[in-house]
């Protein structure tokens, strides 16, 4: 995959967002972080969080059990002001913490990543097709989570990596900022739900916010 393209290293205190209003830090603990992250949210929706209730189930497919995973369902007494609140932290999540990396990034990444690991040599063609492959199904995660994934796979894993197994370690990187977001989304269409009926009730469909545990 020689055509695709470089980009300068940087530390992981560097590949934070810039100017982020919430505090975040990659190198931190992934829990450090969560804490961190949820103590920076106004007070309202801290007592939301804290007040909401937490279920967890199996869930199978077709290949038979793949995980256990968590529902979170929002506390009684949710209002619009709440999911106001709710959707501008969501809003700073998404565009700065949680923003997809640039397709730069991402493939120089990549590009180093593989070249740890030599294969057989491939067309252009094919090779611009492997990128666009690599690229598009890693496009929804952000840089940083790459970056994490790509250093753990160098430093515990001897044969080259496959795309589902780099998504997988992304995945994990960032579950904690997913499944608060969820959680933040599920507050705000309670309160926009009172909103709707003149309720205050934050009865909605749990949402499901992360995996728990995975098959290894």
């Amino acid at each position: 995959m020689s055509n695709l393209h470089q980009f300068p290293t940087t530390s992981s205190a560097a590949a934070a967002p810039p100017g982020l209003p919430l505090p975040f830090d990659p190198a931190m603990a992934p829990a450090l972080r969560n804490r961190m992250l949820r103590e920076a949210l106004p007070e309202p929706l801290q007592r939301l969080l804290d007040r909401g209730q937490v279920g967890r189930h199996s869930r199978f497919t077709e290949d038979g059990f793949a995980d256990v995973v968590e529902d979170w369902t929002p506390p009684d007494g949710v209002t619009p002001r709440h999911a106001a609140l709710a959707r501008h932290a969501l809003s700073e999540i998404a565009d700065t913490i949680l923003a997809p990396a640039s397709a730069n990034h991402l493939l120089g990444r990549v590009l180093a990543l593989l070249s740890h690991f030599p294969a057989k040599a491939t067309s252009p063609e094919v090779e611009q097709l492997l990128a666009m492959d690599w690229a598009d199904d890693l496009g929804e995660f952000p840089a940083w989570a790459i970056d994490q994934a790509a250093r753990r796979w160098r430093r515990t894993r001897k044969w080259r990596p496959s795309i589902a197994e780099i998504r997988g370690l992304c995945e994990e990187a960032c579950a904690e900022e997913n499944a608060l977001a969820a959680r933040l989304r599920a507050i705000a269409m309670a309160g926009e739900r009172a909103g709707e009926t003149g309720s205050t009730t934050g009865a909605v469909r749990p949402v499901l916010a992360s995996a728990m545990r995975r098959m290894r």
